[in-house]
C-alpha cells in the first residue's frame, strides 16, 4: 500500500461516506443555540431592551423582540433544515450586528476577530446558505418530492385536444 493511497485515498473514501455528517452537525448546532437564546430573549425582553439600550442600539424596544424572535424562528428552521440558505442570512445579519455593537471595541486584530464566537456563526452561517442544509433535512426531502412530481410530469403524456 502506497503513503499516497493512505495519506489521501483512504480518507476521502471515508469521508464521501459521510458527507451529509457535517451540514447536519452545523445546523444542529447553531440552530440550536439561535432557538434556545432567542426563546431566552423573548422571555426576558426588559434585560435585553436594556442591554441594546447600553450598547446604543437604536430603538432597543423595537429591536429586542425583533432579534429575539428571529433568533427563534430561524434557529428552529436551521435545526429543522427548512428554508436554510434563507433563514441563515437573518443570522448572518445579527452576529454582524453584535460583533459590532458589542464586541468591536475589544477587536484589535484580526485574531480577535477571528476568536469571536459570533464570527464563528457567521462562518457556519455562510456556509450553510451557500452549501444548504445537506440531505438529512426537511429541504432535501421537499426538492426530492418536487424532483420526482417533474420526472412524472415529463413522463405523462399530454391528451390530445380536438
Amino acid at each position: 500500500m502506497h503513503i499516497r493511497h493512505i495519506v489521501y485515498s483512504l480518507p476521502a473514501g471515508a469521508a464521501s461516506r459521510i458527507l451529509w455528517l457535517p451540514p447536519l452537525l452545523a445546523r444542529i448546532a447553531v440552530g440550536w443555540v439561535f432557538a434556545s437564546t432567542g426563546w431566552g430573549k423573548l422571555h426576558d425582553l426588559e434585560q435585553v431592551i436594556g442591554f441594546f439600550a447600553e450598547l446604543g442600539i437604536p430603538l432597543p424596544a423595537l429591536q429586542a423582540p425583533l432579534v429575539a424572535s428571529t433568533e427563534l424562528i430561524c434557529g428552529l428552521l436551521l435545526l429543522a433544515g427548512l428554508g436554510t440558505r434563507i433563514a441563515a442570512l437573518p443570522l448572518i445579519g445579527t452576529m454582524v450586528v453584535a460583533i459590532a455593537t458589542a464586541h468591536w471595541a475589544s477587536v484589535d486584530s484580526a485574531a480577535a476577530l477571528l476568536g469571536l464566537v459570533e464570527t464563528l456563526y457567521v462562518v457556519f452561517l455562510a456556509w450553510l446558505s451557500i452549501s444548504g442544509p445537506g440531505p438529512v433535512s426537511l429541504d432535501a426531502i421537499f426538492e426530492r418530492e418536487a424532483d420526482s412530481l417533474a420526472t412524472a410530469a415529463v413522463r405523462t403524456p399530454m391528451p390530445l385536444r380536438s
